[in-house]
């Protein structure tokens, strides 16, 4: 079973630089979007979602901002959005969507950016102490949990081009990435980092600024964190930069489990 994350950087933009060949080739049977930034109704009109897939959106209340979407040829068998808690409980920037499936569960999350200013840092780490309470009951599932989506953190010096020149950058701070090193330790499996090793410097988004894309300045922030019972199907973790951040400045992140 293949499943896909990708922060698609506005939907409306990713359609006019061609996302739909992409869904067909990609032939995925989950495809988790992050940064959908539009309404039902803000779609092109005359465009539809790929054929044989059902979507479920949840968007941001803000128009233009945030959001997810999860796509799926097996149906949903029940859905809930966002993840309680104090800090935006009600999941109003649209962050959090939960599919329950036949014999698997996907979290796809949109986690908070904490760099442009000092008080959404502080609502970054809020949200982040929030979210990894309440995926930890998933871990215990009988069933495949996958967690994935866009998560504005590279954990290890492995994740990120320049890894002291931003030491102090809000995505690579030591508290974000002691964060991280928790959520493994409660379980999580890192599926791309897991699969392809230490020392791989493999990246899925790139700056627009400074030739990044060019000069392959990248931070992999984009990741698929698995329940064991996930973790023991694992057949093959890609980032596909080649073609797909013509679509993004974010690659696509596929996964393929042997269930």
């Amino acid at each position: 079973m293949r499943f896909v994350s990708w922060n698609v950087n506005g939907i409306r933009a990713a359609i006019r630089k061609g996302i739909d060949g992409y869904f067909q080739s990609m032939d995925a049977d989950v495809i988790m979007l992050q940064e959908v930034r539009a309404l039902p109704e803000q779609l092109p009109k005359g465009w539809s979602w790929p054929d044989g897939y059902e979507v479920k959106l949840h968007c941001a209340e803000k128009k233009g901002y945030s959001g997810v979407a999860t796509l799926s040829r097996n149906g949903f068998e029940n859905i809930s959005r966002g993840k309680g808690g104090q800090i935006d409980s009600d999941d109003s920037e649209g962050r959090v969507l939960v599919t329950e499936h036949s014999g698997f569960t996907c979290i796809n999350t949109y986690l908070p950016s904490g760099s442009n200013k000092a008080e959404r840092q502080e609502f970054k780490e809020a949200w982040m102490k929030e979210w990894r309470a309440f995926i930890k009951p998933y871990l215990a599932s009988e069933s495949p949990v996958v967690v994935c989506g866009d998560l504005n953190i590279a954990h290890t010096e492995d994740d990120i081009w320049n890894p002291k020149g931003n030491a102090k950058s809000s995505g690579f701070l030591p508290q974000e990435r002691e964060w991280f090193t928790q959520l493994l330790s409660d379980g999580w499996h890192d599926a791309f980092r897991g699969h392809v090793g230490e020392g791989e410097k493999i990246y899925s988004w790139w700056s627009n600024r400074g030739q990044a894309r060019a000069l392959n300045r990248g931070w992999r922030i984009d990741y698929f964190l698995l329940n064991p019972v996930a973790a023991a199907m694992i057949k093959d973790v890609q980032i596909i930069r080649q073609g797909g951040i013509d679509v993004s400045d974010h690659a696509p992140v596929i996964l393929d489990l042997d269930f």
